[in-house]
């Protein structure tokens, strides 16, 4: 299960752009990446235990660049590694290691990001 962490608290910070977007989780294994499950879209190697999200192209466009920390309503903080295919828009992919059924469990949800400009 994806650890449960403080939540966003208040109004956002001066600066901070906030949006309600689709989530679902991922893994590294072959079957829902490519040849190489464990290097992201930034070049970083993933490894179990990173609180790493790929996010859609279209939130690439709008600041949620490689390296962007940012708030997950209920899940905590979270760093903007990888890049989702094109097909998806407003969408982000929590990345759950090797846990098939955690990252199962927590389906598709609606959450809230939250990032410093």
């Amino acid at each position: 299960m994806v650890p449960a962490c403080a939540g966003l608290r208040g109004r956002p910070p001066a600066g901070a752009r906030e949006i309600v977007v689709t989530a679902y989780a991922y893994t590294s294994r072959v079957g829902e990446t490519d040849s190489q499950p464990t290097l992201a879209a930034s070049g970083a190697r993933l490894r179990p235990g990173m609180r790493a999200i790929a996010v859609s192209p279209d939130l690439l466009a709008i600041g949620l660049a490689y390296g962007t920390r940012v708030e997950i309503e209920g899940l905590g903080e979270w760093i903007v590694l990888d890049r989702m295919g094109d097909a998806h828009r407003r969408s982000i992919d929590l990345y759950l290691g090797e846990d098939l059924d955690a990252a199962r469990a927590f389906g598709r949800q609606r959450v809230k990001l939250r990032w410093d400009r």
